[in-house]
């Protein structure tokens, strides 16, 4: 099966979605009512509007404008660096910083505001790396004024606003969507893909994965603390779902989730620190992600995935992949890098597909996908209930 695509429920199947006990139902469909095209199924149509940026100018470079010059001052130097990109644009709340970074990369020039960014025609794509809560806003306005966009994670925040976002990028015509979620582009995981679809793991069953993040002082006394609704799944724990739909191959079909704040208590940090979600899948696999903001220990990603045939561990001792279920049995150390080389890794594709003309949908399928799962988890912590994963993708 293709990275990143799962199972396609069919029409009758995708209308009439009947919930586990305790689960929320979404959206069924009345008896007799007209049958719609479920939101996250992308299905082969002419764009009804030309697709933004430079389809048919293969060899010529892509414009960017960068907003948000904390990481984004990473994407800004992918995108300057890059043979097939321009930087245009900078902006950031401290204007100096914007002056200072475009000095220094030779290309760009300070905006004064994001209006200023996208009323410029000559702008192929908005690079997104504001606080959390501001990305909704921020792509549907960019998508609304013709541009590409890539975003930092996550790409939105609730089911409803990725509702809209979708919406919003089907009415520009597709145009080219990614969410920086570097941990793809990490040479151990693209060899345990390669490994799990090449067969080397038989069926898989589970992954579990815990995102540590070991930076209490970014919660308490950063930005994080002052972004309403601040969720540590969809602010970390989002890294290891992207890993987990990836490497698994088809997307979950419900999810059950608890929090708490013990790490935090008595600081500013006003939401849950620590959270754990459990996801099913229809192939009856199960997927355990942990978030923990809280825990005393360098920030670190450990990641279990079991076959039938074999078992890839990553912790504190390394990346290896056990064969052998005997006794005394010793496992194989595998020699490649668990994180990408920068925050920028994935920009050179989002350049190449945007230059070349690639299809859209797949890759935005899976930025929709995602996000539904990880709003999913956040909805079944505050509500106290199992809920039902819309997520549905592309064939």
């Amino acid at each position: 099966m293709p990275a990143g695509h799962g199972t396609r429920l069919s029409p009758d199947q995708s209308d009439f979605r009947y919930p586990l006990s305790g689960q929320s139902a979404i959206r069924r469909r009345r008896p007799g009512s007209p049958r719609r095209t479920p939101p996250g199924v992308i299905r082969p149509q002419r764009a009804r509007h030309r697709r933004p940026g430079t389809r048919g100018r293969f060899g010529m470079k892509v414009n960017v404008a960068v907003i948000g010059l904390g990481v984004g001052e990473q994407h800004a130097r992918a995108f300057a660096a890059g043979p097939h990109s321009t930087v245009t644009w900078l902006y950031d709340l401290d204007m100096a910083k914007a002056d200072r970074l475009a000095a220094d990369l030779g290309q760009g020039r300070t905006a004064e505001s994001y209006d200023q960014i996208l009323a410029d025609p000559a702008v192929d794509a908005v690079s997104i790396a504001t606080f959390d809560h501001l990305h909704f806003d921020e792509v549907r306005r960019a998508f609304d004024a013709g541009k590409h966009v890539f975003v930092e994670k996550p790409l939105c925040r609730t089911e409803d606003e990725v509702d809209a976002i979708f919406a919003c990028w089907e009415k520009a015509g597709r145009p080219h969507l990614r969410s920086n979620l570097v941990l793809r582009a990490a040479p151990v995981y693209r060899w345990l893909k390669d490994a799990v679809s090449a067969g080397e793991f038989g069926e898989l069953f589970a992954f579990d994965g815990d995102y540590l993040y070991g930076r209490l002082e970014k919660i308490t006394e950063g930005w994080r603390k002052d972004v309403p609704d601040y969720s540590v799944m969809e602010g970390g724990g989002v890294h290891i779902i992207d890993l987990m739909l990836w490497l698994m191959g088809e997307t979950p079909t419900d999810v059950a989730a608890q929090g708490s704040k013990i790490a935090t208590r008595g600081t500013d940090f006003q939401y849950d620190d620590f959270m754990a979600a459990t996801y099913r899948f229809s192939s009856g696999a199960v997927g355990r992600i942990t978030a923990n903001f809280g825990c005393v220990h360098p920030h670190h990603h450990v990641i279990r995935l079991f076959g039938t045939k074999a078992t890839f561990i990553y912790d504190d001792q390394g990346p290896r992949l056990f064969r052998d279920r005997r006794d005394g049995a010793k496992a194989e150390a595998l020699d490649l890098a668990p994180l990408p080389e920068g925050k920028g890794v994935l920009i050179p594709e989002f350049i190449d597909a945007i230059r070349t003309g690639a299809d859209p949908g797949p890759a935005a399928a899976r930025e929709f996908d995602l996000i539904r799962a990880v709003a999913a988890a956040d909805a079944a912590q505050q509500s106290g209930h199992p809920q039902t994963i819309t997520t549905e993708q592309t064939p």
